[in-house]
């Protein structure tokens, strides 16, 4: 599966934010879906990620409750809500897959990688 993210921008801290990612193909549904995130200097981190079945979800401990991914599959799509954000968000967020993925965590987990897409938020 190709993957396209895309929504990112310049945003006030408070305000929300949803990215996308587009896959291509016509099995989508089987894949589990993350999102990463990597600001200047840092190394890439876990954001989020939903199972292929969409049965669960994992969140990192910083956007638990600001956060939420979800996907389409009609739409080959998934999703990532993000409320009140912090200065501390600003990064480049990816958007990865797995094929019968579940929701890890772990960076080496994910298989395939999308283009990512800027979030800068300013206080």
């Amino acid at each position: 599966v190709q993957l396209q993210a895309s929504g990112g921008g310049l945003v006030q801290a408070g305000d929300s934010l949803r990215l996308s990612c587009a896959g291509s193909g016509r099995t989508f549904s089987n894949y589990g879906m993350a999102w990463f995130r990597q600001a200047p200097g840092k190394a890439r981190e876990f954001v989020a990620a939903i199972s292929w079945r969409a049965g669960s979800t994992t969140y990192a401990d910083s956007v638990k409750g600001r956060f939420t991914i979800s996907r389409d599959n009609a739409k080959n799509t998934v999703y990532l809500q993000m409320n009140s954000l912090k200065p501390e968000d600003t990064a480049i967020y990816y958007c990865a897959a797995k094929l019968y993925g579940s929701a890890r965590y772990e960076y080496d987990y994910w298989g395939q990688w999308g283009q990512g897409t800027l979030v800068t938020v300013s206080s």
